[in-house]
């Protein structure tokens, strides 16, 4: 029996295209349209993404120019930045009434486009045709950030921590095992997209520095921040937990997260809540996430659900 709702992915050879397809393969109410990538056309799909059944499935090599003949109701586009134009624009003449779901930094900083961080937008993106998925180290930020951000005084400072994945399967010393074995690697340490990105969302300034360490998958992010009056320990936290009682995929707790807490799951850590005896209005917490799942697929596949009326955790309670 087909499922009644058709995904298009374009660009399947990635870490992310991946989890994607894993996902839309055990969905109830998606189906695989097709999956493109230039590299691997012609290959199997299983043999690439572990967790696609052994179907005969292959990447398809496809242009903007050829869409016609692939109508879909959603298209998730796992591109690199600065790719996406076209492609949208071919969708938007082809199909209007499909969605089109980006996951570059294409389309976060466009007005015409929802935003789809489910926690703070889940309104908006219910019906939505054009959905911009938010960044990994910005979807942690965010949330870590969120229940504070009308009592910041001055701009917080985020110090991120990502496995390699983050850097994605183009050869780099920041994805080279050998080269961050016993090491951590900063970069980008002013003007990074995420921080841009952070900072639109929140509508104030933040300091963001990134860092790639030697694991595979999985975001830390440690924020200090300085708040309009003393907060206690205690106060901090059950700011954290009214904020987010509703919220599946959000965990609040007082002990410090670990990254291999939320590896391989769709949910978001938050806890470590800290403030200094010499002025408690400066605190501290910790956000941990997987990238490739919160800060990529899993949040897609959540947006997808909302998109299309269908229950927003559908196909992503691992």
């Amino acid at each position: 029996m087909t499922a009644p709702y058709s995904i298009n992915l374009v660009g399947g050879r990635g870490y992310t295209g991946s989890e994607l397809l894993r996902l839309i393969s055990r969905h109830p109410d998606l189906d695989l349209g097709l999956a493109s990538s230039r590299s691997h056309a012609g290959r199997s799909i299983s043999s690439t993404c572990d967790g696609w059944p052994e179907d005969g499935r292959t990447f398809t090599r496809l242009l903007p120019s050829g869409i016609s003949s692939h109508p879909a109701d959603a298209w998730v586009l796992a591109l690199p930045n600065g790719l996406a134009a076209s492609w949208v624009e071919a969708i938007q003449s082809e199909f209007p009434d499909s969605v089109i779901l980006d996951l570059s930094a294409d389309y976060r900083f466009d007005t015409q486009w929802v935003y789809g961080l489910p926690e703070r937008y889940r309104d908006h993106i219910r019906g939505a045709r054009r959905i911009a998925n938010p960044g990994c180290y910005a979807t942690g930020a965010q949330l870590g950030l969120l229940p504070l951000r009308d009592r910041l005084v001055c701009a917080p400072v985020i110090f991120g921590v990502s496995g390699f994945s983050g850097a994605g399967k183009t050869p780099s010393a920041r994805n080279d095992p050998q080269v961050l074995r016993d090491n951590l690697i900063p970069y980008a340490l002013g003007g990074h997209v995420h921080e841009k990105e952070i900072s639109a969302q929140l509508q104030t300034d933040v300091r963001f520095m990134p860092h790639v360490a030697s694991f595979f998958r999985g975001i830390s992010l440690t924020l200090a921040f300085e708040l309009d009056r003393e907060f206690s320990v205690d106060e901090l936290e059950q700011l954290f937990q009214r904020g987010y009682q509703s919220e599946a995929r959000l965990k609040i707790s007082s002990e410090i997260p670990q990254v291999s807490s939320v590896q391989e799951t769709p949910d978001v850590h938050i806890g470590g809540f800290t403030t200094d005896a010499r002025n408690p209005a400066r605190g501290s917490l910790v956000v941990v996430l997987d990238n490739l799942l919160k800060g990529a697929a899993s949040q897609a596949i959540q947006n997808l659900n909302l998109a299309l009326g269908l229950e927003e955790n559908s196909g992503i309670d691992l």
